[in-house]
């Protein structure tokens, strides 16, 4: 074996771990060997490989008598030491406790991915509702409130690149019409926050504003998300206080705005 030959086979065996990692989400926290293999799309023995490595260093588990495996206590350690390091998380703690206190609601703080909003810091509300939206959760941009914020405020053609892949219907209040979605994000650039109603779960809503770096720009967006029968009745107050909070992270990071 050649040394290229040598180092693309490493390259690709931390690629296929990382993959295997990956796999595992809070809808499958569990899996076996054999459903690992089928769905990476590679071989047994390949896998079985894999998992011993990755067992032996802690990054997963095995139960024994179901013999299914689970992420371990590694991974824990690293997402601490990730948490630890953002500023965001940081500044913007107190923030989202004090804004779950006032609103009653669920908050967030969300930056984007690749083409989706992910989830990095989250107050969960007292009386909690199912929204997806735990912390690393990858959602559609389009749909939700802190995914049309971060949409309406890039400068760097993310917004034509994302049409390119379509706007799928995720309830029947999506924006699926690439003209209604750039006229909603120039109003959400001109009020300064986002009102998404049932456009990704039926029966949710979520408000959200720009947060800005010292720089001026927006790179995440904080957000309460809660049932809407509950939202809808103060709407106002909670775009009030999404906003508000939006300045306060924003001013920790270091934005100034000019008078």
């Amino acid at each position: 074996m050649t040394v290229e030959t040598k180092q693309h086979y490493l390259l690709g065996s931390v690629k296929n771990a990382l993959r295997l990692l990956q796999s595992f989400t809070l809808d499958t926290p569990e899996k076996k060997a054999t459903e690992l293999a089928s769905s990476l799309g590679l071989g047994k023995s390949t896998v079985s490989r894999l998992l011993t490595t990755l067992e032996s260093e802690g990054f997963v588990m095995k139960d024994p008598e179901s013999k299914r495996y689970k992420l371990g206590l590694s991974v824990l350690q690293l997402n601490t030491i990730v948490n630890s390091t953002l500023e965001i998380n940081r500044e913007s703690q107190p923030i989202l406790e004090r804004l779950t206190e006032e609103t009653g609601e669920t908050s967030h703080i969300a930056v984007r991915g690749d083409f989706s909003v992910v989830y990095i810091n989250r107050k969960e509300s007292p009386c909690p509702v199912e929204i997806l939206s735990y912390i690393g959760r990858q959602n559609p941009m389009h749909c939700t409130s802190s995914g049309k914020v971060l949409l309406a405020f890039d400068n760097d053609g993310l917004l034509d690149r994302y049409l390119t892949q379509g706007l799928e219907s995720c309830t029947n209040q999506t924006i699926t019409d690439e003209k209604k979605l750039k006229d909603t994000l120039e109003a959400v650039k001109e009020n300064g926050f986002d009102i998404s109603h049932g456009e990704f779960i039926d029966g949710v809503t979520s408000i959200s504003a720009p947060i800005r770096n010292y720089l001026g720009q927006v790179i995440y967006a904080v957000s309460v998300v809660g049932p809407t029968k509950r939202m809808k009745t103060s709407q106002t107050t909670i775009v009030h206080k999404v906003k508000q909070a939006a300045c306060e992270i924003s001013e920790k990071l270091g934005y100034w705005k000019r008078p």
